[in-house]
């Protein structure tokens, strides 16, 4: 009996285990480099079924580590979806009412056209030949996708923190396309703080002498090193001071006392190495390097002239925007800001603040105050748009 085929993140990049849509040189993609991409390939999962009318269909948009896989086990590491807690049948994002695509974004690593894809002009990885993509370039090609799907209009479009981003993009750029938009735990543009973190991690990796010039998977090598390190140092900057004392205080990691040298004498070293060597085998070190530059590279209120409110004039989508209390990375001073500009464009727009001490990674988990806010959110636009079947 032959053994079962083990799924490897190199696998996903080019046979990926979800739908896929490929873009042949008839569809090229124009990317804000200036540069075409194709033809290009995007990977993605659908739950529940698109209702006669088309009217049911909500995207949801993951943030930089995340991918397609939001209401299903993932098929490199076997755990389950990294949104199974808000989405599936009789869940807050309802796939008995709602139909839900989730794709992976554009220069990702399961199945999008990313580094780790073959290059079909040369037949070896893209690595670090393929163009620089921005956030711009992933809602292009997510608009694409929905348009293969036959979807002209979506409900909503939904995503947290880089996935956050890319609602205000398809909200800026598509208006009216996008019925409601949900952007939570993310702000209009990175900070200088935010990008100097990303910049620590991507000389992590590029400073792994398995990185080879980006050239590791045709040399059989994996910069898992740098990209641990990576890793753990941007998943500081998803939890805050509190839940870490809470978590772990300065308790010793399976020992009496300290050993006086180098090992995990501390619980938070112990997890936050674990957390750096479990990312490697699921993450491809270039995508980090493409994902966390997309992000640095997001300025709305800069593709506007430097007025952010006009970036949403004359939108009648209808926002809710949701921030936490304890999260550093994209303070509430970030979604206000998006607020006010909203405001200023005379668009409709809620406002939700979420006290809790889990810092970023609180969209990411069981918050009641949030999923009530998207579920009254949700059904509220229904009922106002007529769609009673999904209020």
């Amino acid at each position: 009996m032959a053994a079962p085929r083990v799924r490897t993140s190199n696998n996903e990049a080019n046979e990926p285990t979800s739908l896929v849509v490929r873009f042949g040189p008839d569809q090229p993609l124009r990317l804000d480099s200036g540069k075409t991409l194709s033809p290009f390939q995007i990977a993605y999962q659908t739950y529940g079924t698109l209702n006669e009318a088309r009217s049911n269909a909500v995207l949801i948009c993951h943030a930089l580590t995340g991918d397609q896989h939001v209401a299903n086990p993932n098929p490199v590491t076997g755990k389950p979806g990294w949104w199974e807690v808000l989405i599936g049948p009789g869940k807050i994002i309802d796939t008995d009412r709602f139909f839900v695509i989730c794709s992976n974004v554009l220069g990702g690593c399961l199945g999008s056209t990313g580094p780790a894809s073959i290059n079909p002009h040369t037949g070896k990885p893209w690595g670090l030949d393929l163009p620089v993509v921005t956030i711009r370039d992933m809602v292009r090609a997510q608009v694409m996708l929905v348009d293969h799907l036959g979807i002209d209009r979506l409900f909503s479009v939904i995503g947290g923190s880089m996935g956050g981003m890319q609602v205000l993009e398809w909200a800026s750029s598509y208006p009216e396309r996008v019925l409601t938009a949900l952007p939570i735990a993310t702000g209009a543009r990175h900070s200088s703080q935010n990008i100097a973190f990303h910049e620590v991690g991507r000389q992590a990796v590029m400073a792994d002498p398995d990185w080879c010039g980006g050239r590791y998977i045709e040399a059989g090598k994996r910069p898992e090193k740098g990209l641990a390190v990576a890793r753990m140092a941007a998943h500081i900057t998803y939890l805050s001071e509190a839940a870490l004392h809470r978590k772990f205080g300065r308790n010793l990691q399976d020992r009496e006392a300290l050993t006086f040298g180098f090992d995990a004498d501390f619980q938070i070293e112990s997890y936050l190495r674990h957390q750096g060597m479990s990312f490697v085998d699921r993450f491809d070190a270039n995508s980090y390097l493409y994902m966390t530059r997309a992000m640095d590279y997001f300025d709305l209120a800069a593709d506007h002239g430097g007025r952010l409110a006009d970036a949403f004039a004359g939108t009648k989508t209808r926002f809710c925007l949701v921030s936490f209390t304890s999260d550093w990375l994209f303070p509430t001073e970030e979604s206000r800001t998006i607020v006010h500009a909203l405001n200023a464009a005379g668009a409709s727009v809620s406002f939700v603040e979420i006290e809790t001490d889990r810092g970023h990674d609180a969209f990411l988990l069981d918050e009641p105050e949030l999923f009530a806010a998207i579920s009254g959110f949700l059904r509220s636009a229904a009922r106002a748009r007529g769609l009673e079947e999904l209020a």
